[in-house]
């Protein structure tokens, strides 16, 4: 007897791949590159435009028994530019629906996904009003190693900052650069106080960081921007970087943030 649930999970990494083969690289922004030998776009290309492991889309696509969270779906329908019904097959056939009373979050447009390939090789993303990671490039992986999840989940950079073990080797200043950035998650969640992603962003960083524990009562504020900031590179060297943070136009809870090498003072 056949088990019903294998066969919707193959039917869905069907239904991924096709939509994956049917979508040129140019039409994703994608820069050019050298003969290729599949239609459409390739595994790792798609996870990169929906901000996800290439490992754990594979998995997804294999029809294995992973399951996708509605976040990761919307990342996918944007990155392969579902139209409604198509989406809706994609959440039935993953066997999610967005929960009651929740507002999904704004969709990225396939165009804005695919910048910070362009900006390859300097670190570029583009993140969501809860610092999920909504789009990368190679450099960004390189630059914060550990930042997308084995789980499939969407990387969020407040989570790899508390919760990585890494961090805090890469960030040459990571007490005052993971305040700011709580005191900036602290900013968001008084703009948003019935936002139940922030909600259960705030909880997940409490539950598993001391730090976030002690200082979130400190009620420290601080808005979003650009700025400096040291990274130390797998070879032990610190670099330091400038970043600029653009907000996407039309969806302003959407910032693509791009890091290149500071000049020397």
């Amino acid at each position: 007897m056949s088990d019903p649930r294998r066969e919707q999970r193959r039917e869905l990494g069907a239904f991924l791949r096709s939509r994956r083969e049917r979508i040129t690289p140019r039409e994703a922004g994608l820069p050019p590159t050298g003969r290729r030998r599949t239609p459409g776009l390739r595994r790792e290309e798609l996870a990169l435009l929906a901000g996800m492991s290439a490992t754990w889309y594979t998995y997804l696509e294999q029809g294995r028994d992973v399951r996708a969270s509605e976040q990761v779906l919307e990342a996918l329908a944007g990155a392969l530019r579902l139209g409604p019904p198509e989406r809706d097959h994609l959440f039935r056939l993953a066997g999610r629906a967005p929960a009651d009373g929740e507002t999904p979050p704004a969709p990225l447009d396939p165009d804005v996904a695919a910048v910070p390939l362009l900006l390859q090789p300097h670190p570029a993303y583009v993140i969501d009003g809860t610092y999920e990671v909504l789009s990368h490039n190679p450099a960004t992986e390189g630059a914060f190693p550990g930042l997308v999840p084995a789980d499939g989940r969407r990387p969020n950079l407040a989570r790899w900052t508390f919760l990585e073990p890494r961090a805090r080797e890469v960030l040459v200043d990571w007490e005052p650069e993971a305040r700011g950035l709580l005191a900036r998650v602290r900013t968001l969640t008084g703009a948003r106080p019935e936002d139940p992603r922030l909600a259960r962003l705030v909880d997940e960083l409490r539950e598993g960081s001391p730090e976030v524990r002690a200082w979130w009562p400190h009620f420290e504020v601080e808005a979003r921007g650009g700025g400096r900031k040291r990274l130390r590179s797998p070879d032990g060297a610190v670099v330091t970087y400038a970043y600029t943070a653009f907000h996407v136009a039309g969806s302003p809870e959407q910032t693509l943030v791009v890091y290149a090498p500071a000049p020397a003072p």
